[in-house]
């Protein structure tokens, strides 16, 4: 077994999808099955139950798993004891972050870590906050800038560096939406509304919709608070934003905040991985340099 091979088993036993794994570490499906086969013909036993529905760990991929976790933990930290040995820190950091926090709240964070590593390469992936977390759980991303969830895993660290308000946005432009904003009273009942499809903006659309009541009629379900913001600025309907993002947006001109007389919570913007790593001298710097102004 090579390290690579232990890679993809272990996140194949984390996902438990032929397909997302396939997608998600740049290896063809045929290529990840004759691993799988590979190993299990090494151990001489099955490592998956799978058929055309499900994959599920045998007794013996749990072993097995369990195994290769300490195994690629100990080889982790070997390169990092020969890191500690080098001159200067260097190696890549994979982070992950939003498009907005991307221009937002990283370029200041880079500034300074270039300073001090500048050595240190950068893999930067953007995408909706609220994969953020699964991204550094799966080993997809070592650190992952995000809103703090509902729930933090146990095996994660997180450290807030920004607080963002959070606002209900209207389109400006004329439409069935503003024409039912205006009636007195309004008609909430029959405003459509954006929804986020999962994460902290959902959560606290969900309690907006528990406390007030409210059923409206949900029009799209959308990844990602940008595609938000371009729908409301279409007229489509109403969301809720961080407004961080309503200010860099190419459309914010297009959108306006909503007086409601509720007071949301404000996104806990931060860095998070996974607790284990905060020894790592590279990963160390980043956090030291995130949180530097907390």
């Amino acid at each position: 077994m090579d390290i690579r091979s232990a890679q993809l088993f272990q996140h194949l036993a984390s996902s438990l999808n032929f397909s997302k794994t396939s997608e998600q570490l740049y290896v063809s499906p045929p290529t990840l099955t004759r691993v799988i086969q590979r190993l299990e013909q090494e151990l001489n036993t099955e490592l998956f139950y799978r058929d055309k529905r499900s994959v599920k760990l045998t007794p013996a991929g749990h072993r097995f798993q369990q195994f290769v976790r300490l195994w690629l933990d100990e080889w982790h930290q070997l390169q990092i004891d020969l890191q500690l040995a080098s001159a200067g820190l260097s190696g890549e950091i994979r982070l992950f972050c939003t498009v907005t926090a991307s221009y937002s709240h990283l370029p200041a964070i880079l500034d300074r870590f270039r300073l001090m590593c500048p050595k240190a390469e950068i893999k930067l992936t953007t995408g909706d906050a609220s994969a953020a977390i699964e991204k550094v759980r799966l080993d997809e991303a070592d650190i992952a800038l995000a809103a703090h969830p509902t729930t933090l895993p146990a095996n994660m660290a997180f450290r807030s560096i920004a607080k963002l308000p959070v606002m209900m946005i209207a389109p400006v432009i004329p439409c069935k939406v503003n024409d039912l904003l205006q009636k007195q009273p309004i008609p909430w009942q029959d405003i459509p509304v954006i929804l986020p499809e999962h994460g902290p903006a959902r959560s606290r659309f969900d309690r907006w919709l528990h406390d007030t009541g409210i059923n409206p009629p949900v029009v799209a379900k959308v990844d990602g608070h940008e595609a938000m913001v371009s729908m409301v600025a279409l007229g489509t309907g109403i969301a809720l934003a961080a407004d961080a993002v309503v200010l860099h947006s190419p459309v914010r001109d297009r959108v306006r905040s909503l007086e409601l007389g509720y007071q949301f919570e404000a996104f806990d913007l931060g860095v998070c991985m996974l607790s284990k790593r905060l020894n790592e001298p590279l990963i160390q710097a980043f956090w030291q340099v995130a949180v530097a102004k907390n």
